[in-house]
Formats: structure tokens, sequence, C-alpha cells
């Protein structure tokens, strides 16, 4: 019967592709044997990884069209990829060594001339990736060498080129106005296809790729951002890889012959922002009552279904920069209701909610549902906060209705699932999390000593030093509680038994596509 229901949801949105029209001027029918059929978490909405909106992660780790100068190993430690190797000249520059026999999909050999094109449109089209990079300038030193020129000193310049929005993409894929067509990168796919109404996009082999000979002959990748239409997606055979079904339907989907699910730790935390505008929650004391109140082990045992594990600090204890002494807040009620009770909050009048001059303390926290661990979290989490008195209001929706509602800032917790290493480098999430004027600081937060030990970390370029000093904050922003962390991510993916060789990298976005993966019959 749920076979039934999934191919039939399937018909239903094949037919509406086929009303919507199609763009393209390739088909996406069956094609050679091995070909691999994605159901992605989300619509795709673009192939251009510069343009700082999603398309370098598509692009890059998904479709692995494009390639970046600099990887990551699994410890987020950076390695070589495009560029061999690089060294810092001054403060200010930069020096790349290029691979060198590096082919483009146009045939055309990647050099330090075609690099320094890329790099100088990213600048342009991407306004943050340029902040990142600090970037003035980038210069030829001959065939197979550039340097990049930065207004400041900027430690953070080899790991923000691991961000999939600076891959490189030969000229050609611009027009000749300037504007962007199609990307032209180095990597194991090269694009076939991309659909603008209905999302799809269709990339085949590169067989001139410098890695090896992909083990896929060509993929189609399709959205669907609704977990549960991805969980019956993989049951009826319509789609042989996805990622992320409700954690629900993980085990079951497991059990399914002809079907397996791997689970895996990735470089995103469950978090818990709190909106410091709020008195309630300007009080250190109530937000760590609320700490205290979450059963981290309760909610990634049973709402996550192993799918992840408790968080302590911002990172994931296997990255290197990490402070591994920062431990998961202990789930205690009883120190819960003592912290809400040094600050005035007692139930006074016996209905099970504390209260303080005659107003229960109520909060509400909000979400979004395009990830599938999101909206039980809340549940949980609310029921948490309930069993130590605190009256609570939870709202789930789809993330762009829900950046809508929380404008008006009625809110009180924001639970996310926010990635940690878009750049291998603790600066890049402390500083946006945590500087009073940080971009992605959504608590409104504000400590003078965190903003100045995140400008003077900025300077220092000795690894073992730097990471020290970002530990250090780290530390303080886990007591300050700004943010409250409540699990490190974990994606399942699920797959057909005839998927083979794939390989997970921890270092990806969500995931990343195996270049050496194929089909067997």
């Amino acid at each position: 019967m749920r076979k039934t229901c999934g191919l039939f949801i399937v018909l239903i949105l094949a037919a509406g592709m086929l009303a919507a029209g199609c763009t393209s001027t390739q088909s996406s029918g069956p094609g050679p044997e091995n070909t691999l059929v994605v159901g992605e978490m989300w619509r795709v909405s673009s192939i251009n990884p510069g343009d700082g909106h999603g398309g370098g992660t598509f692009i890059t780790e998904k479709a692995i069209v494009t390639e970046t100068l600099v990887g990551a190993d699994a410890n987020f430690t950076l390695v070589p990829n495009l560029a061999t190797a690089w060294r810092q000249i001054n403060d200010t520059t930069w020096e790349f060594d290029l691979r060198e026999g590096v082919l483009f999909h146009n045939g055309e050999e990647m050099t330090a001339e075609s690099v320094v094109f890329s790099l100088d449109r990213v600048a342009e089209s991407s306004p943050g990736t340029a902040t990142l990079l600090d970037y003035n300038s980038s210069e030829v030193v001959d065939r197979y060498t550039l340097r990049i020129h930065t207004n400041t000193l900027n430690p953070l310049v080899p790991g923000t080129l691991h961000y999939p929005d600076t891959a490189i993409i030969h000229p050609d894929s611009y027009d000749a106005s300037g504007a962007f067509t199609t990307p032209i990168g180095t990597g194991p796919m090269k694009l076939e296809s991309f659909n603008e109404q209905t999302g799809e996009v269709v990339v085949v082999k590169n067989s001139e790729w410098w890695g090896g000979e992909p083990g896929l002959d060509r993929m189609i990748i399709r959205g669907y951002e609704s977990p549960a239409t991805r969980a019956m997606l993989a049951e009826s055979g319509e789609v042989d890889f996805t990622v992320d079904p409700p954690y629900s339907e993980v085990d079951r989907l497991d059990a399914l012959d002809g079907v397996h699910v791997e689970k895996y730790n990735t470089p995103r935390i469950y978090k818990l922002d709190v909106n410091l505008n709020r008195p309630q929650m300007d009080d250190k004391n109530v937000r760590k009552a609320i700490s205290h109140a979450i059963d981290r082990d309760g909610i990634v045992d049973n709402v996550l279904y192993g799918v992840g594990s408790p968080a302590g600090g911002v990172f994931l204890p296997t990255m290197t920069w990490a402070n591994t002494t920062l431990k998961p807040y202990t789930y205690d009620p009883a120190l819960a209701k003592q912290y809400l009770a040094e600050s005035g909050w007692t139930d006074t009048d016996g209905d099970g909610y504390v209260d303080k001059d005659g107003k229960n303390l109520k909060v509400k926290v909000v979400t979004y549902t395009e990830r599938p661990g999101l909206p039980p979290m809340l549940e949980a989490i609310a029921a948490n906060l309930k069993s130590v008195g605190i009256e609570v209001e939870t709202l789930s929706m789809e993330n762009s209705a829900l950046t809508v509602a929380m404008a008006d800032g009625t809110w009180d917790l924001y639970l996310s699932a926010t990635n940690l290493a878009m750049v291998p480098d603790p600066e890049y999430v402390l500083k946006g999390w945590y500087t009073t004027t940080g971009s992605s600081n959504t608590a409104g937060y504000s400590n003078p000593e965190v903003d100045r030990m995140i400008i003077e970390g900025h300077n220092i370029s000795d690894l073992d030093e730097r990471y020290d000093h970002f530990r250090r904050i780290e530390a303080i922003v886990y007591d300050d509680l700004p943010t409250i962390n409540v699990a490190y991510y974990g994606v399942a993916v699920v797959m057909k038994d005839t998927v083979n060789g794939y390989k997970f990298d921890p270092t990806a976005h969500d995931y990343r596509i195996d270049p050496f993966m194929s089909i067997s019959a």
C-alpha cells in the first residue's frame, strides 16, 4: 500500500513537470546503465557557483561539475585540490601553485589566467565571498602560479578557497555581455541540461577529469523539499539516492529489500538562537534554565533516532580547532528550576507555570519544516520547557514564510540546523554568530570581550596559537548562551543496494556525490 501511494505521488509530480514545460534541449530519459537518479533535499534554483545564493554548494558538491582550489580532509585540515600548494608572501599577499594538466569541460587547460578571471568574477558577483576573502585583486605570476592580494592581513584566504562559491569556472561560462550562462568547470561531471522551470539538472561523465575515470555515466538530480516525499520516492524506487527522510522512517527504510540507509555526522549543528532583545531572554539565569531543561540524549535517541549526537561546544569534536572540554549541558530539571527561582520565577499560584509580577514566563519557539529533525525536535523541546514551568508557544513553517514571520521580533527561541564549516576555520563561525555586527548574529549578542578577541584572533597566523585563541572564545559563548547548542547534525543517506562505491565526505554542506560511485545491474 505504501509503495502504491508513493508511486501515485511520483506520477502526479511527473505530470506537473511536463505541464510546466522544459527549457533544456536535452532529454532526461533512462540514459546509460550507470545513471544515478538523485532526490535532492532542496529545489535547484541556481547552478552559478559565484552567485552567493546556494549555486556553489549545489554545482560543486552535489552535481560535482565544479571544483575549488583548496580541499579539506576529515578533520577539516586544508589539503590540495586544484591548487597543489600555497604560501603567504607578505601580510596581504598569498601565492598559489596550480595543478598542471587540468582541463575545463570545453577542453581548455586551467591556467593562472583563467583562475584569476574566475576569482575576479566571484568577487564582483558575491559581495559576501569578497568580504570573506577581503579581496583586493589577483595577478598572474606565470602559467601555473597566481597571487591573491587582500586589503588587510587575512589568514582565512586558503580556507575561504574551500568555500564552494569560489569554485573555478572557465571565462566562457559568461556571455559577451558578462552575464553568467553555464558552469564550465573542471569536475568529474559536466552539465548537460538545467530546466529552470522544474529545477531538474542532468550531468554526464567528464572522461578527461584529472582525478581519474568517474564511475557514473550520467546523473539526474531533482529537488524534493518534503522529507516524506523523499522517503516515498526511495521506497518506490523512483530515486537511487536521497538524504534525510523523516528520521522515524529510517529503520523501516533500511529494512526494505533493495534499499539501505547509512548514517553520518555532518558539519552542522541544531541550535536555539536566543532573542536577547526580549527582556526575559536577556536574563542569563533563564538561558541557563532552558539549557538544563533540554534532554539532549532523549532528543537524539527518540526524536532523531540516533541520527546525530548531543552538542557541547559550537564545533564538532572532530574539528581540529574544537574546544573538546566543552560538554553538553546536563539534563537537570531541578537545576533549571533553581536558576529560574534565582531570577524570581516561581509558581506562586500552583498552575504549573512559573510567574513573576503576576505574569507567566512564556516563550515562543519557532523553526522551519524542510529539515526532518526540526519540527519533532521543536515539540520535544517545548515539552522539556513545560516540565520546568515555562509556558511555550510553538511555530513551525516553511523557511521562506518563517523569515517573514520572525521579522516582527516577537519570537524568543529560533531552532535551526546551521552549517559550521563552509570555511574550515573557527573564525568564520564565531565572528559571524557572536560579534556585535556579525552577519549571522541572530541573537543580537554583544560582548566587548568577544569582539576584541575575535579581532585579535584574525591576526594570528600560527595555527596552534590561532586555534587555542578561538577555543577560549568558544568557551565564553558556551557560558553566555546567546545560542543554546542542542545536537550535532547527522545525515541519513538512503540508497538502492545497486549503488556501489559511495564514500561520505564529512566536510560537505549536506553531502557530496562521490565521483567513483557506480550502478550495478
